[in-house]
């Protein structure tokens, strides 16, 4: 697979696939066995996906959503283990989201829990460094530049090699990249087919040399025929390639900008390995206008 960076020569240069994974919906119930998700990590490894992404907030809980806090990273650090491919993973995580005991998501970016939350993950994920720490949202109850300060003071402390954002606004990111320097290395922000209000936010990540992680890359469209219906120009050109509309839709977010390097998610094998072709997918400049067109 083709690849990008994350980071720099400061906080360190790793060069990661240029399609990474979003584990959000990695849970081990009846419907996806802990096999299967073995099976995934390897086919994703093996397709040349190597920037993993996680959270605290992430997790299935109980019936209500109760007990999620640290799930996912649990599974996804035991799942690593017993492949023995720790050292083959950029392994990314945030925090600053909270999952209450009804399942609830909420945000807290108060310093005390920004710094626990560092402290919990180190100890989920088993490692002495976290590779790429986000701060997973913008809480209304915590100015922003407060937030920063934090995230420079957890910076310091060597518990974590680089900071990344996530649902930030271009405002937002020249202050924290004022602030942050060299250790800001990241944005993550929802864009796909369907939502594409952050191309400012893009055209700033690859203006100061941070990687753009785009959420949600295929837009919730849960397959080919739900994009071919939203977006029929994705499928028309995924059938003129001979390739699935979700390869087309982060081929094209590729082509946005080489910072750009999507986390798409997969429970099977065969929807990680698909995502993992994207990379090699070169789009014509005459269809990316098109796909540009249909928005």
């Amino acid at each position: 697979m083709r690849t990008r960076h994350i980071g720099n020569d400061s906080v360190g240069r790793t060069e990661v696939g240029a399609i990474g994974l979003g584990l959000m919906t990695f849970d081990q119930t009846g419907t996806q066995p802990r096999e299967q998700l073995a099976a995934t990590v390897r086919a994703a490894l093996d397709a040349g996906i190597t920037l993993f992404d996680t959270a605290d907030a992430y997790g299935p809980g109980d019936d209500l959503g109760a007990g999620a806090q640290g799930e996912n990273e649990m599974l996804i650090a035991g799942l690593l283990d017993e492949l023995g491919v720790r050292d083959r993973v950029l392994l990314a995580t945030k925090g600053g989201h909270v999952r209450t005991d009804e399942g609830l998501w909420e945000v807290d970016s108060r310093p005390e829990h920004l710094r626990r939350a560092v402290d919990d993950s180190l100890g989920r994920l088993g490692v002495e460094q976290i590779a790429l720490w986000q701060h997973h949202r913008p809480d209304p109850d915590v100015a922003y530049e407060d937030v920063v300060g934090t995230l420079q003071e957890i910076h310091a402390t060597g518990k974590v090699r680089m900071v990344g954002l996530s649902n930030a606004d271009v405002d937002q990111i020249r202050l924290a990249h004022k602030v942050l320097g060299h250790a800001l290395v990241s944005v993550q922000n929802q864009f796909s087919p369907a939502f594409r209000s952050s191309r400012p936010e893009i055209h700033l990540c690859e203006e100061l040399g941070l990687a753009f992680l785009p959420w949600s890359p295929l837009g919730g469209l849960s397959d080919a025929k739900e994009l071919a219906e939203k977006h029929p120009a994705f499928a028309g050109v995924a059938d003129r390639r001979g390739v699935s509309a979700q390869q087309v839709a982060l081929a094209w977010e590729l082509a946005q900008s080489p910072v750009v390097i999507p986390i798409p998610g997969a429970k099977r094998p065969a929807s990680v390995i698909d995502s993992a072709a994207a990379a090699d997918l070169e789009l014509t400049d005459e269809e990316i206008a098109e796909l540009d067109a249909d928005g």
